[in-house]
């Protein structure tokens, strides 16, 4: 069984210094351990060649994003399975060995992610993943232990394996042969939310998606961009548009995007009224880059499966959580999760 550990660097020297030790001491006799750069400027890729000489180095010729650096750098890899890792995670003892048992256990499973609580504050879950992701019926991402900002610590809540909808691709684990099968990731994304549509393309093609709690990572988060971002709004904003067109079935197209239509221009309204001028611009640019590669879409989008809302929250988590005031995931009720 070959894994291995891929790394997508970008001038993130201060992470590799700080992390890959610890990498290296849980993983060194279970995985190959890779760094994929991408055209870095800092001096990440001489470290590495001093200190860590046993870390197989890819360059990548240009900051491709982490969609297209990812894919560059796969297809140099051969290994059974392989795990897109942050560079801003720190592991624990025994992190892969079982979440490769699950996976090993059941064909139709294709992706996984551990429990990925925050390095800041360890006792609480992780923005970028949590317990592992899900989305409701108008495309809004959350996970198990994170509803928008309002982030649960770990009390042993979520320590049940369960189908989820995404993997974080802060740490994502996925089969080989499945990951070129489907193409990788949609390198039009750039960053933010390949992943999930990854995952909903894996879920569209009959494949299942897990969380194992019985490994455990560390994230910093906002490695690259910043939580607060205009760059990060933006493709947080035009991503989730790109993700819904390519994977909603038929009959929700017409309805979801009414819906968020308004529901977008009510948020970017309201950072309007609250002097967040750059991010009510980004919202307008991402509508506006939809639209323009509406054609590029239009053609993914019949070269595509559509039909899994498996796992997908049947109502809108905006009016459960700021009207409702649902701020944990057991708030909600898991009836209304679609089971098909």
């Amino acid at each position: 069984m070959r894994v291995a550990v891929i790394i997508l660097n970008w001038n993130g020297r201060k992470y590799i210094e700080k992390f890959l030790p610890t990498l290296l001491k849980h993983s060194k006799n279970e995985a190959e351990i890779i760094v994929a750069d991408n055209a870095s400027t800092d001096d990440s890729v001489s470290f590495i060649q001093t200190h860590y000489p046993e870390v197989r180095i890819i360059l990548n010729d240009e900051n491709a994003g982490f969609a297209k650096g990812y894919n560059l750098a796969l297809k140099l890899v051969e290994a059974d399975y392989y795990i897109l890792l942050n560079s801003d995670i720190e592991v624990t003892g025994n992190w892969i060995q079982p979440v490769i048992r699950m996976m090993e256990s059941d064909p139709e499973i294709a992706a996984c992610q551990p429990k990925i609580r925050s390095y800041l504050e360890p006792k609480k879950f992780e923005y970028a993943g949590a317990a592992g992701g899900f989305i409701d019926k108008y495309g809004y991402p959350f996970c198990r232990g994170r509803i928008f900002l309002s982030i649960e610590e770990d009390h042993g809540q979520y320590d049940d394996p369960c189908e989820i909808f995404w993997a974080s691709g802060a740490c994502m684990f996925v089969k080989s042969e499945i990951f070129h099968q489907m193409g990788g990731l949609d390198e039009d994304f750039f960053a933010h939310m390949e992943e999930i549509d990854f995952c909903w393309r894996l879920k569209n093609n009959g494949y299942r998606i897990m969380y194992c709690p019985s490994s455990t990572v560390f994230h910093i988060g906002g490695g690259t961009l910043p939580k607060i971002s205009w760059r990060k709004t933006y493709f947080n904003f035009r991503n989730n548009f790109f993700l819904l067109y390519k994977n909603l079935p038929d009959n929700r197209l017409t309805v979801v995007f009414t819906v968020r239509l308004i529901l977008d221009g009510i948020a970017a309204l309201k950072f309007l009224f609250q002097a967040g001028f750059q991010d009510f611009w980004a919202v307008t640019r991402a509508h506006m880059s939809f639209y323009h590669s509406l054609g590029k879409m239009r053609i993914k989008r019949k070269n595509l499966h559509q039909g899994s809302m498996k796992n997908v929250f049947k109502k809108n988590i905006v009016i459960e959580y700021y009207l409702k005031g649902k701020r944990k995931f057991s708030d909600l009720n898991l009836k209304k999760f679609y089971e098909q």
